[in-house]
């Protein structure tokens, strides 16, 4: 499916945000919350992170979004290929950290 993920469907968004408002507001509060300017963490290492979240979430749309902002906050090419490659380091490290919790869950049904 080539237009599974389309940006027009961002389109959309004004009628998602419409059909449930109660929790399109909490949402939106909290993305604000994340993506004020004034906070500790400068914009564009804000933005690389989302960039990482994004792409381990694999988010297209947020993927889009935040590269986009990460350019406009100075960030570079190699920052955004190390942002990938430490998304992934960490995305095979859950996978490896809950390797143990099976190793564990295993054991533990074995001596049963």
């Amino acid at each position: 499916m080539n237009d599974y993920q389309n940006r027009a469907d961002l389109g959309l968004a004004r009628d998602l945000i419409a059909l449930a408002p109660t929790e399109a507001k909490a949402f939106l509060g909290l993305k604000a919350a994340a993506e004020r300017s004034d906070g500790a963490i400068p914009d564009k290492y804000r933005e690389l992170i989302s960039i990482a979240v994004a792409l381990t979430t694999q988010c297209a749309y947020c993927i889009d979004a935040h590269t986009k902002n990460a350019v406009q906050a100075g960030a570079t090419r190699e920052e955004i290929a190390e942002t990938a490659f430490i998304a992934a380091a960490l995305k095979a490290g859950a996978a490896v950290g809950h390797g143990l919790l099976a190793l564990r869950l295993f054991d533990e049904a074995s001596a049963r």
